[in-house]
């Protein structure tokens, strides 16, 4: 998939629609080692983390996949790593019984909060960048994950 801008594309792109029977609000253009880590925070964090909470998992709501811009969209920052198909934006955690957890609105609460908390601490690892409300204002309103490494390790905030 290249892209309008150079830095910007992702070899052998996929499009999701679901991960490991959690179904995604709109499908996500990625690339496989971001689908792979996805998958792995699905079964070690969102599902143990949301339990039967609302019945248990039933979607994310995606806020951002592949897009080719630079980081936060802001004028001549760096090639962001949505750009090369490396990231996806979580914005809710849909539950079975038809409500969600919202990280613009419960981040912070009590239960959802926690449960907020436990996916965000649970993508350091899988994820090379981990950035959510507590960030910057950028990430107010969702969790970010993006397979970057670093040689210090996760950079999770």
């Amino acid at each position: 998939m290249p892209g309008r801008i150079s830095g910007c594309g992702i070899d052998e792109a996929i499009k999701l629609r679901t991960v490991s029977g959690v179904a995604l609000s709109t499908r996500a253009t990625i690339d496989c080692p971001t689908a792979r880590a996805l998958k792995t925070w699905v079964e070690r964090a969102l599902k143990p983390a949301v339990g039967s909470t609302g019945g248990g998992v039933s979607g994310l709501r995606i806020a951002g996949s592949y897009a080719c811009r630079s980081r936060n969209n802001q004028p001549g920052a760096k090639i962001s790593e949505h750009a090369r198909g490396r990231a996806i934006d979580i914005a809710a955690i849909r539950l079975n019984d038809g409500s969600e957890i919202s990280v613009l609105k419960d981040w912070g609460r009590s239960t959802e909060g926690r449960i907020l908390r436990k996916l965000h601490s649970g993508a350091c690892g899988p994820f090379g960048t981990v950035l959510g409300p507590e960030s910057d204002p950028f990430h107010k309103d969702h969790l970010h994950f993006d397979t970057a490494r670093y040689r210090s390790g996760s950079y999770c905030r």
